[in-house]
């Protein structure tokens, strides 16, 4: 059985999208878990799906939860009654072979060494600004490794998945994005949920679970298995806020999964923060977007949280 579960905000055209891909899969789901966010007198996305739940070739639940993807995926996750978990964006749209592709590569692991395995994304392939921002991260060696979904323990930071060209076949991996993963079932009866940490907008909160249950299971990542991010804007925040949590966020995995942390490790941290910093410092002179300060602020203000202590882990 397959459960696939999306948490969903402010989106109810995106979320009658996704289910109307999801029952054009070739392997299609037993069930669809939508985890709504919105307060209760906003009924958008409940009034958008409800009048197709009963003609959809499969079985369609509708919950409401507190705000936050960590808190959505975790209350769609108790929920699910599958023997693998989808856990799939409501902005994500699937290639009709999606889930069969993964869950072929599941029913080949007779050993069950596998615990989750992520699709490639075909419009997340780095561009050229991209490519060159990685260009300099290798002149200047900030990394102790530059091969896309490997976790740099030296650091803290993950080398992008963006950067991996298209291919076929699996590769292993470190962490994953929770927009388009199937995970095992036992992972999830192991006890491990999404960290409440991040539980307003998610910031590397996919990478912190996968991170975690990498140390039980292996990960992978099926270039076969292929899907279009779209990125729909309904629910996201400002640059302000997301330039705060690539500071604490970050910091919050690193000490988590590494520590503890030695000084060596603790000063290429903040080296790559400072890069960071000067990097969009210099974006913001050059371009003078207003979004580029907005980040800045943000920055500032997530060190300042790290000097004053963050929480200890959930």
């Amino acid at each position: 059985m397959l459960t696939v579960v999306t948490p969903t905000f402010r989106r109810p055209q995106e979320a009658r999208d996704l289910l109307l891909d999801l029952s054009r899969q070739t392997r299609m789901p037993d069930e669809v878990i939508l985890v709504d966010g919105a307060p209760a007198e906003e009924r958008a996305t409940e009034e958008s799906i409800t009048p197709m739940i009963g003609t959809l070739p499969f079985e369609c639940r509708y919950f409401r939860s507190e705000r936050g993807t960590a808190v959505q995926r975790n209350f769609g996750i108790d929920r699910a009654r599958g023997q693998y978990v989808a856990l799939v964006d409501d902005d994500v749209r699937l290639e009709p072979d999606f889930l069969a592709r993964i869950l072929e590569v599941f029913e080949k692991d007779a050993s069950g060494e596998i615990g989750g395995i992520v699709g490639y994304r075909n419009n997340f392939h780095a561009g050229v600004a991209e490519s060159e921002r990685w260009r300099w991260y290798r002149r200047l060696n900030l990394f102790s490794t530059y091969e896309p979904g490997r976790y740099d323990f030296e650091n803290g930071y993950p080398i992008n998945n963006s950067l991996q060209p298209p291919f076929t076949g699996t590769r292993e991996v470190d962490f994953m994005t929770t927009a388009c993963a199937v995970w095992r079932r036992e992972v999830f009866d192991s006890g491990l949920r999404f960290d409440l940490f991040f539980r307003d907008y998610g910031v590397l909160e996919d990478a912190h679970f996968a991170l975690r249950a990498r140390l039980q299971w292996k990960l992978l990542q099926c270039g076969d298995a292929r899907c279009l991010e779209l990125q729909a804007p309904g629910g996201r925040v400002d640059r302000r806020k997301i330039g705060y949590k690539c500071v604490v966020n970050y910091y919050y995995v690193f000490r988590d999964i590494a520590r503890p942390l030695s000084i060596g490790q603790r000063y290429r941290f903040w080296r790559f923060q400072l890069f960071e910093f000067l990097r969009i410092a210099a974006s913001a002179v050059r371009r003078r977007r207003q979004t580029d300060l907005l980040e800045l602020r943000g920055r500032l203000e997530g060190v300042l949280t790290i000097l004053r202590g963050l929480p200890s882990k959930n």
